[in-house]
């Protein structure tokens, strides 16, 4: 994967923050709690799990970063994930937001300071070792900037779900 400025990925990070915090922010409770599906998120449980997993993801390049080949991620059925998306009824909708508005200054501490050497170093996956060894950069991308993209996505196909 190209190797893409810090910065700009930073800014996309914060700017999907923005555009679901935006999108939520007057939002009935109900619409928040509402599950499209048996087996879809509500948005409450999208925000929770957002949350809980940024803060794992860059915890996970810490870890990379200080002990370069050691290996990274998790599988779907990680408890701390699971958690963060059970029994979200018994969530403050307003704790829950303040939270997701807290992720854009830690995403900005914990990756402000990477360069591209620092991004380019090398680590498995956990779980997919076949797949060879993947750059901090990948980490960055993918599980942070694309996840928290894809999931301001997700929310706006829950909103049309209900309007």
């Amino acid at each position: 994967m190209a190797y893409q400025e810090i910065g700009t990925t930073i800014q996309s990070v914060q700017q999907s923050i923005d555009h679901i915090l935006e999108t939520t922010a007057n939002l009935p409770e109900e619409t928040i709690r509402f599950k499209p599906a048996e087996d879809e998120w509500s948005i409450m449980q999208i925000l929770s799990h957002l949350a809980e997993a940024i803060p794992y993801w860059l915890g996970e390049v810490e870890i990379v970063i200080a002990m370069p080949g050691a290996e990274w991620g998790r599988g779907l059925q990680d408890p701390a994930r699971l958690a963060a998306v059970t029994d979200t009824d018994k969530l403050a909708v307003e704790d829950v937001m303040k939270q997701v508005e807290e992720l854009k200054y830690k995403v900005e501490s914990g990756l402000g300071n990477l360069d591209e050497e620092t991004l380019s170093k090398e680590s498995p996956h956990r779980n997919f070792a076949k797949f060879g060894n993947k750059p901090v950069s990948y980490i960055v991308d993918h599980f942070i900037d694309e996840h928290v993209s894809g999931h301001y996505d997700q929310i706006k196909r829950n909103l049309s779900k209900i309007q």
